[in-house]
């Protein structure tokens, strides 16, 4: 198999006018999702600027704490928000803001900010949704347990197209498995998504009662490996080996696993977006979607939820959203 460099794009190769990532549609193949990735302290006292267009988005910090946002809507009304961000993408969700069509807004504060994006022309109200309103899910069982935050998944946040979840892989653990596949409209069973991966790795930091690792100076940077194959609908090939800032396309196909090396814990923000209904609807991958059966019996991997702080509650299980294998397994 050799890869498609359309699809994967490592670290610093989308950077772009003031921004580390920049995917939208002047990329070959590409036309429903976005995402911007930057550093605020990189804009100074002026703020990192959105401009208004037809387009939604979805505001999430990722590491470096809280964010002040000022927003003007199209009919001249402004609005502040202060969003409560987060230390690290390990440290549970985040304050999140959706930005509906025709907004603009300047961003201030500290550290590394996200910003997914859909083309759109239906309105939806402006909102600032609080971290605990984004449900914490476990998903699968033993090395295929992973954490997922619903930050705007049609449960939490009403849009036209945009969908956006982050999910955490501890350190040896798979996710994004069975390999599955979202790129056909089959009704009921399959919806056709296109979605962005955004990576981010770290030492492990999982168990609380043990003093987090500290990889000695000038060891090799923090990975996972990532890999997306052909379906009966797309062509495509990504077998990388993944670390902070990197980001996989993908138009669609069958795409995981993503394999969190040993000693590494891994983040990804996931954004997608499709031409009809707004729902996240897969289908997996034949060869492999056995592999749900030989886990049945296996518990949830117990250094989940992270961070240890989240309080879980018996079995290891979230209150507001049992550790199911049912739907989307990301």
């Amino acid at each position: 198999m050799s890869n498609d460099a359309r699809w994967f794009h490592p670290h610093g190769s989308l950077a772009r006018d003031g921004w580390s990532v920049v995917v939208d549609g002047s990329l070959p193949g590409w036309h429903r999702t976005g995402l911007r990735v930057a550093e605020l302290g990189d804009h100074g006292d002026a703020g990192l600027e959105l401009r208004a267009g037809d387009v939604e988005r979805q505001l999430v910090p990722l590491a470096g704490g809280g964010v002040h946002v000022d927003v003007v809507e199209p009919d001249g009304s402004t609005h502040a928000f202060d969003l409560v961000g987060r230390d690290s993408v390990f440290d549970g969700p985040t304050d999140t803001l959706y930005l509906p069509v025709g907004a603009s807004a300047v961003v201030r504060g500290a550290g590394r900010l996200a910003v997914a994006e859909a083309p759109a022309t239906t309105r939806h109200p402006l909102r600032l949704i609080d971290r605990d309103e984004a449900p914490v899910e476990l998903r699968g069982r033993g090395q295929a347990s992973r954490q997922v935050h619903d930050l705007g998944t049609p449960a939490v946040m009403a849009a036209e197209r945009l969908i956006v979840c982050e999910v955490i892989t501890p350190a040896g653990n798979w996710s994004s498995y069975p390999p599955h596949k979202h790129d056909e409209e089959v009704p009921g069973i399959e919806s056709q998504l296109e979605e962005i991966y955004y990576f981010e790795a770290a030492a492990t930091c999982a168990d609380a009662s043990r003093p987090a690792p500290v990889p000695p100076s000038g060891a090799a940077q923090p990975f996972a490996l990532f890999s997306a194959s052909s379906s009966s609908v797309t062509e495509i090939a990504v077998d990388e080996r993944v670390t902070t800032g990197d980001v996989a396309l993908l138009p669609g196909g069958y795409h995981g696993p993503a394999a969190a090396a040993p000693g590494y814990d891994l983040y990804y923000l996931n954004v997608m977006a499709g031409p009809g209904e707004r729902v996240w609807r897969i289908t997996d991958e034949p060869a492999h979607a056995w592999v749900r059966d030989a886990w049945v019996d296996e518990v949830v991997d117990p250094r989940l939820p992270y961070p240890t702080a989240m309080n879980p509650p018996a079995a290891n299980q979230p209150a507001n959203q049992p550790a199911t294998n049912e739907g989307p397994q990301q």
